[in-house]
Formats: structure tokens, C-alpha cells, sequence
């Protein structure tokens, strides 16, 4: 099957990219050297040539003005110029708005921008006295030396885009590590897995308390749902109508039975009415199990954790409080960061996963509502009804 030319761009070894572009900056590069050397070039030519008239003046007079070679070499190269004599009066000029020389403070300006341009040359002729000569860059010089700054734009606009390319390609590439090693571990999960319901089953037709079995089944059923989480990353997220009640109370509940005994967990969803999202539940119920690990992070063992189930004509909304230590005002966007935790033991990526959950798959929203050092803090997650 033949490729597509971004298909094959894709496929080129990432050192390869790299030397194509660093000869593709100095391309740019030599175009830029090039470029300011042409425009050195002229603007000698052009100094050499005013600096012809000039001597042409000295020699021949006032009659210079009217000499064909020095009318060739000023006219044809379209250099602006002012004459003037020893007073300021001007006694010629070319290239120069009339408007400029008929006021007094624009001619001054005038002279001044063209003596900033190239220094001024001093005429001194046998009859007339002396003079002086204004003359500034003709169009195409100035276009020159404007030139090689636009390409310079240019070159650091291309440089930009190769870095934000390449940025993109190396995350593009670790993403596909992680989500290779996330779904060799759910894969080698399974064989274990498989084990261990054959256990639960043999310790259920055995004479022992059943109560310890149905919580490691419990414990089991967590750990297939781990596992299939695992596996279905990087995989299209498929969402479906689902009773957000059911969902957030099976995390509650699943949580109760293993918080220490002196922190209380309430949630009021199973006693309201039935609140239907668009969503994916296995994806949803990690967002809440995160939520709820962290609130039990921040008891440090004693508090209250209450889980609200709310919504409005459109949206449903999820709070989990705590009456933990709370969160600076500033840290309200930062934990959610990859790699941001307060734990001596953590990567800091439960957040920051739950929040590409819901903002990036569900297209909903999670974040601090309040907060309080020493008080606690409240986490609401926000999405659509489907009946919206």
C-alpha cells in the first residue's frame, strides 16, 4: 500500500528530522549572511557614487548640476538628496517631498534623517564656495537592508515551529511508551487475576466465615476493574447513558468498609432522583475513587468526607468535601499539574489524570470550589445531563 507523504514524514527516525532542520537553519542562515552582504554592497556603490558627484562638483563648479554623467549617476539611482550652501539654504534636492521643504521644521527633520543615514559630504567648489550633501538610501537599499531582519523573523518563526514539532513528536512517542507499558501490565495482570477467582470460588464451598470472601471478591472485583482501565487506555473512549447515582454510590460504598474508623463517609445520591449523564463509567468511577483518596489523604486518618450529588437544568455536579488540611489559594489550579503532590510517597499524577478525564473525554469540569487551610476543601466535577 503506498504511504501518503505525511505518513512517510512520520515514519522518519527522529535524528533524521533533527539533521534536516539544523541544514535547513543554515540554509537560512547563509541566505541571511548573503543577504546583509548585498545590501553592504549597494550602500558602498551608492556612497562611491555620491562621493563621485561631489569631487565632480569640485572640479567643474555649478556646471556639475548639468553634466549628463553626473545627472546619469544621481537620477538613475534614485537617491534622495539636499544641497545646500554654507547658510542652510538649500541650492538643489532630489527624491525629497515638496512638502518637507516648504516648512521650516520638516526640512530640518528631512536633513537630519538623511545625515543619520550616511554622513555628510562638504562640496567645496572654485567659484560657488562651499556646499554640503544630504543624501540618504535609495528604495531598493533600504529595501535591502530591511531585508535580511524579515528573513531573520522568518528563520526564528521556522526554528519555533521545528521545536514545538519535535516537542509534540517526543511526547507523541512517550505517550506510546506509557500506554505500551499500560497495557503489557494489564495483560500480565490477567493470569493472576484468573488465579484468584479460582480461590475465591474453592474458599466459598469451604466451611470458613463468607464475610472475608465477599470482601476479597470486593477486593477482586476492584482489581479487574484496574486492570481493564489499564488495558483501555489509549483506546477510543466510548460513553453511554449511565445513572451517575449508581456509579458514584458504588465508589462510596466500595470505600466505606476500608476508611479508618475514625473518619465518617456520607453521600446523598442514593436517596434523590435518578441523574442521567453521557459517560464512561469505568473512566468516571476512577475520577471519584482519586477524589475520595485524596480526601482520605488530607483527614490523615479523623474528619468527614461528604460526597454531594447535585445538578441543575443542564448539568450534574459531583463535591467531594473534607474536613482535611486544607488547600492554598494559590496551589488551586497547580495540583492538578502532572508530577504536583504533598505526598512522601506518590508520582502526583491522580489529579491531573481525573482532570484529562473529565475535561478532555467527557467534556466536563473539575476543580477547587473552596478551600480553607485547617478547614478542608471542597472538589466539584461538573458535566452534562443527557437530557440537556
Amino acid at each position: 500500500m503506498k504511504l501518503s507523504i505525511p505518513q512517510r514524514l512520520k515514519q522518519i527516525p527522529y535524528r533524521k528530522k533533527l539533521v534536516v532542520s539544523i541544514l535547513a537553519v543554515i540554509i537560512a542562515g547563509v541566505s541571511l549572511l548573503f543577504s546583509f552582504r548585498m545590501s553592504s554592497l549597494l550602500q558602498h556603490k551608492e556612497m562611491n557614487e555620491m562621493a563621485l558627484w561631489s569631487y565632480a562638483m569640485e572640479r567643474l563648479g555649478e556646471s556639475a548640476h548639468n553634466d549628463p554623467i553626473a545627472y546619469q549617476v544621481i537620477h538613475n539611482q534614485k537617491i534622495p538628496y539636499i544641497l545646500t550652501d554654507e547658510s542652510g539654504r538649500i541650492e538643489k534636492s532630489h527624491l525629497i517631498p515638496k512638502k518637507a521643504l516648504s516648512h521650516p521644521d520638516l526640512r530640518m527633520k528631512a536633513i537630519m534623517r538623511l545625515a543619520r543615514q550616511n554622513q555628510p559630504i562638504e562640496i567645496n567648489t572654485p567659484r560657488s564656495g562651499k556646499f554640503i550633501l544630504f543624501y540618504g538610501n535609495s528604495q531598493l537599499l533600504n529595501w535591502l537592508i530591511l531585508f535580511p531582519y524579515v528573513q531573520l523573523a522568518v528563520v526564528a518563526i521556522f526554528v519555533f515551529f521545528i521545536y514545538i514539532t519535535f516537542r509534540a513528536g517526543r511526547q507523541n512517542e512517550q505517550n506510546r511508551v506509557w500506554i505500551g507499558l499500560a497495557k503489557e501490565t494489564a495483560h500480565q495482570l490477567g493470569t493472576p487475576i484468573s488465579s484468584l477467582m479460582g480461590w475465591i470460588e474453592y474458599l466459598r464451598s469451604q466451611p470458613i466465615d463468607q464475610s472475608a470472601v465477599e470482601e476479597m471478591s470486593s477486593d477482586l472485583t476492584r482489581l479487574v476493574k484496574v486492570a481493564d482501565r489499564f488495558g483501555k487506555i489509549g483506546s477510543e473512549t466510548t460513553l453511554a447513558d449511565t445513572n451517575l447515582n449508581e456509579v458514584v454510590g458504588g465508589c462510596v460504598h466500595y470505600f466505606k468498609t476500608r476508611i479508618p474508623r475514625k473518619v465518617t463517609l456520607s453521600y446523598n445520591g442514593l436517596a434523590m432522583a435518578p441523574i442521567t449523564a453521557r459517560i464512561n463509567g469505568a473512566l468516571f468511577e476512577w475520577v471519584v475513587e482519586n477524589l475520595l483518596k485524596n480526601a482520605l489523604d488530607a483527614l490523615q486518618g479523623f474528619g468527614n468526607i461528604e460526597v454531594r450529588l447535585s445538578e441543575d437544568q443542564t448539568n450534574a455536579y459531583v463535591d467531594v468535601c473534607d474536613t482535611g488540611k486544607g488547600i492554598a489559594k494559590s496551589n488551586w489550579k497547580t495540583i492538578f499539574e502532572p508530577g504536583y503532590t504533598t505526598k512522601t510517597r506518590g508520582w502526583g499524577l491522580g489529579l491531573s489524570l481525573s482532570k484529562r478525564i473529565i475535561e478532555e473525554y467527557h467534556n466536563g469540569k473539575i476543580g477547587v470550589v473552596e478551600s480553607e487551610l485547617g478547614k478542608g476543601t471542597t472538589i466539584r466535577v461538573s458535566i452534562r445531563k443527557s437530557d440537556s
